[in-house]
Parts: C-alpha cells; sequence; structure tokens
C-alpha cells in the first residue's frame, strides 16, 4: 500500500540521522525486509526531499548514507504507543530484578516528555495514560536472583572502555571465592544472570560464563584488552536452548495434535522449524546444546510432547512425561 510505503520511508530517514555511522545498502536490506533494489529505490527517494550525504567508511569499506543531525526535528515525535512501549520496559526490567537498565529507561522516557512541544504533549497524555491503564505486567512463577548494582555497573563501565578486570567470584559449590582475571564481553540474562568473557589463565584462556549473583566484587585494572572480533554474542547464545554452553546437536520434538496449536505460538529457538504431520501432530527441529534446559522446560509440556532426537535428551524427559490438566 502507498501508505505503508511512506512509512517505510520515514521510518528509513530516522534511522539514517540516528545512526551516526550511516546505513549500507545490505544494512537497509536487513532492516526493512526488501531486495537490495528495493533499498537502494528508498535511499533515492529520500535523496529528493533530505539532504542525504555520505557517511565516512568504516573498516568493511562498504558505502554508506546517513542525514544530518538536526534534519528531522519536526518530524520525529514521540507517539502515546511508543512512550507506553518503553513504560512497559521499564516495568519488565524491573520485574527481572535489573534496576539499573529500568532507571535509565525510566531516565529516557523523562527525557523524551520534557522535550515534546506542550500541544503534542496535551494530545499524546490521555492516549498513554488508557494504554497503561490497559497493559498489565503478569509475574514470572519462580525465585529471581540477586544482582549487586555496583558490580553490573563496574563490568558495564569496564566493556565500554575495553578495559580488564579481576572478580572475586564464588564457586558454585559454596567452597570459597578467589579472584579471577576477566575481559568483560556481555551478559547473557535467562532465568539465571551471566557475565561472558575472556577467562585469562593458563589453564583457561577462553569465552567462560560467570553468574552474575557470584561475583562479590569487581577490581577494574588498567590494562586494556582487545576483543576477539571473532566473537559474537548472538551467536554464542544461539549456540544452546538457555544459557548453558554445549556443544549444538539436531534436536527434533513431537508435539500431540492436542498440544500443535499451542506450540506453534512459541519461538523455541531462532533457528526453529516447525512442520505439521498428516495426524495433526506438529514436529519442531532446530540444531542447539542445553539439553538439561530442554528438558526443565519440556517438563511443562508433559505426556503431549514426545523427544525424537538426540536420545539422550529422550531420556532425560522421559521420566516426567505427567498428564497436566493444561498446557503451558
Amino acid at each position: 500500500m502507498r501508505f505503508e510505503k511512506a512509512d517505510k520511508l520515514l521510518r528509513l530517514a530516522m534511522e539514517l540521522q540516528a545512526r551516526r555511522q550511516g546505513m549500507s545498502g545490505e544494512e537497509i536490506q536487513a532492516e526493512f525486509a526488501v531486495s537490495r533494489s528495493t533499498a537502494l529505490r528508498m535511499k533515492a527517494a529520500l535523496e529528493a526531499v533530505f539532504p542525504v550525504e555520505e557517511a565516512p567508511q568504516q573498516e568493511d569499506r562498504r558505502k554508506r548514507w546517513r542525514i544530518p543531525t538536526g534534519t528531522l526535528e519536526k518530524l520525529a515525535a514521540c507517539t502515546a504507543d511508543e512512550l507506553a512501549d518503553l513504560e512497559m520496559a521499564v516495568g519488565l526490567l524491573r520485574r527481572e530484578n535489573r534496576r539499573e537498565e529500568a532507571d535509565r529507561l525510566a531516565a529516557l522516557g523523562a527525557k523524551l516528555r520534557a522535550v515534546m512541544k506542550a500541544d503534542v504533549a496535551r494530545k499524546v497524555q490521555p492516549d498513554l495514560e488508557a494504554l497503561l491503564e490497559a497493559e498489565g505486567l503478569a509475574m514470572r512463577a519462580g525465585p529471581r536472583p540477586r544482582i549487586a548494582t555496583e558490580v553490573v555497573e563496574a563490568l558495564r563501565e569496564a566493556m565500554k572502555a575495553c578495559r580488564q578486570v579481576e572478580i572475586r567470584y564464588r564457586r558454585p559449590n559454596g567452597s570459597g571465592a578467589n579472584w579471577r582475571k576477566v575481559h568483560p564481553y556481555g551478559f547473557l540474562h535467562g532465568h539465571r544472570h551471566y557475565l561472558v568473557a575472556f577467562h585469562v589463565h593458563e589453564k583457561a584462556n577462553k569465552i567462560a560464563m560467570f553468574r552474575l549473583p557470584n561475583i562479590e566484587e569487581v577490581r577494574p585494572l588498567a590494562e586494556p584488552f582487545v576483543r576477539d572480533p571473532g566473537f559474537s554474542l548472538r551467536e554464542f547464545a544461539e549456540r544452546s536452548f538457555g544459557v548453558y554452553q554445549e556443544e549444538p546437536v539436531d534436536v527434533v520434538w513431537r508435539f500431540s495434535p492436542e498440544a500443535a496449536a499451542a506450540a506453534e505460538e512459541f519461538l523455541f529457538h531462532p533457528s526453529q522449524e516447525m512442520k505439521r504431520r498428516p495426524d495433526g501432530s506438529l514436529d519442531v527441529a532446530f540444531r542447539a546444546g542445553g539439553l538439561l534446559e530442554m528438558a526443565w522446560h519440556l517438563y511443562a509440556w508433559g505426556d503431549q510432547v514426545e523427544v525424537v532426537a538426540p536420545e539422550a535428551l529422550a531420556e532425560l524427559v522421559a521420566p516426567g512425561r505427567q498428564k497436566w490438566p493444561g498446557l503451558p
């Protein structure tokens, strides 16, 4: 539809102004799920209206374009839906005991409201109040880990500055704590929260995960570190079903005809493929490690799911295939 095309062009204009390094043709393709020729036509259409300029070349030497800062000030305005989504994100972070991120997002929301024109703010506020009234956050069952604010802040500062740190790490089995030298790369958040870091040690010297609640203290060091350019936190996370890192294996789950529709509503893994069988059952296939976490999840499906592969996972799940009165 024509209006949809106009919306995409406006979004592209805002992205080109927001990203200091600009966007390449490939990045426009990926962001808007269009072909390369369409991406270049979108860029050309913007050039007829806005001062699109070539951005400084990056390491990959791809040509990128951007729109100078301040060009879209009158066009870029927050909607009630966007502000409500921001409030929802704040609530989710607070529910997960991630106070630092929640406070920063809350501050961002306050700044956005502060710069809104008075007449726009008056129009948005009633809709925002109505949306917030209509949204609710269901409590996630189960305990949540305690995380020390000062630990997360110190690690985040080290990540931004690419500085090595020493962490006083309490062993998960409770047998004491010791200091470990690491290059902090990022965080993985799940049922437990982890620091992902390169562990500097003659017996390690590899990427490792450290439970955030077990880090008692962070001691910043003066020495910088060079992040491995081949490491991707997203790819590292996608190797597993949850956060436990194991060698990926081919996994196939078969949901009963009664549970198939419910299972189709879930994204179990980014690489998953779903296929309905003639009898109405549903096969979900993907490749990942973390069999124990898979077994924990599949326990909730009871006898409505069967593990086709691998055999090791089937053996873990089989004793817990209960007949539950409902589905997850």
